[in-house]
């Protein structure tokens, strides 16, 4: 397990003092040397930086760099660029991962911008772990299938059949990827073509919009609206919380027929909002007016974390799939599979 040299603070989680307990027997060194290396807020490389330094970028002061710009014998990274870099821009800025990670060590705070655990899997999945990989006889040490071994497949299957109502085809209608993110990137990759549009809900998770410029497509914004729980109380002005809602009119004038694709994530980050029910209906109406041309990518990866349910009547949602109360799949609303 690689350890950062960031530091934590003075009083430490019982689990990561759990972890650093188990790490210093295996290392046969004192707790409290690695308590001081197990990082509270993970970075990149142990760096927690939101902005390139200078030297990187003297020469990426001016537009990005285009095709169409004579090379002139000008061998620097601008004009070497490829693809990817024309379409991103030579400047991306600060990602979530980063800005997050450098303002926690700055400040020396939790860390709330990412998923961090800091305990040990349980001992099954472990030992499961190990059993596969010292059992000579299932030969576990081969290329698998491309699309997730059969096993691992036939699983989902079985369990997304339950979740979406309907019988799924393991060798056809699953693949696995290296986590949501790589999902994302090749559903994108093959989907969208230069002049394509893809719909977003703001505010949306960062990863989204430059994996669209990634595959030629540019980015259309659709603004949820905030709602305070006291709006139109003239009594009090203090907002102590409130609600994000999808308005049907912003997606209407957002979708024509360039768009090839909308993202929806629900349960939401970074709102936690859980689209309704008649908000997904909207959706639907619209990628079926948008043209033959357009999906909704899904992105349900919070659906077991629904702490509020939207207030739906049960008869509403009768007959659609949930895996959660609360969580719809979208996949199962009329026409949208």
């Amino acid at each position: 397990m690689p350890l950062s040299t960031s530091s934590l603070s003075s009083s430490p989680s019982w689990q990561s003092r759990n972890i650093a307990s188990q790490l210093a027997s295996t290392a046969n060194t004192d707790i409290d040397e690695v308590l001081d290396t197990i990082d509270r807020a993970p970075c990149l490389d142990g760096i927690c930086v939101s902005s390139p330094d200078a030297s990187e970028t003297d020469n990426r002061n001016g537009d990005s760099p285009t095709a169409d710009t004579p090379n002139n014998g000008d061998e620097s990274p601008s004009s070497t660029a490829g693809e990817a870099i024309l379409r991103l821009g030579s400047m991306t800025g600060p990602t979530v991962w980063s800005e997050f990670g450098r303002l926690s060590q700055e400040h020396d705070v939790a860390n709330l911008g990412q998923g961090f655990p800091d305990w040990l899997p349980p001992d099954f999945a472990v030992e499961s772990l190990v059993s596969a990989t010292v059992d000579s006889t299932k030969s576990p040490h081969q290329y698998t299938r491309t699309a997730g071994h059969p096993n691992l497949v036939k699983q989902l299957a079985r369990r997304y059949s339950k979740h979406m109502g309907r019988n799924i085809d393991p060798m056809n209608e699953v693949s696995v990827t290296v986590g949501a993110s790589q999902a994302l990137y090749l559903s994108l990759q093959t989907l969208v073509k230069p002049g394509d549009e893809v719909i977003l809900f703001e505010p949306f998770f960062d990863l989204y919009v430059n994996q669209i410029k990634l595959a030629g497509g540019t980015p259309v914004f659709v603004p949820l609206t905030f709602v305070p729980y006291n709006d139109g109380d003239d009594d009090d002005d203090e907002i102590t919380g409130g609600t994000w809602i999808l308005e049907p009119e912003k997606l209407e004038s957002a979708v024509s027929s360039k768009t090839r694709a909308i993202i929806l994530n629900s349960p939401h980050n970074p709102t936690g909002k859980v689209f309704t029910l008649s908000e997904m209906k909207t959706i639907a109406k619209n990628v079926e007016k948008a043209g033959p041309q357009c999906v909704v990518i899904s992105d349900e990866v919070y659906k077991y974390i629904v702490h509020s349910p939207p207030e739906e009547e049960d008869d509403d949602i009768d007959g659609l799939a949930s895996s959660a109360r609360g969580h719809v799949h979208f996949a199962s609303l009329p026409n949208m599979w």
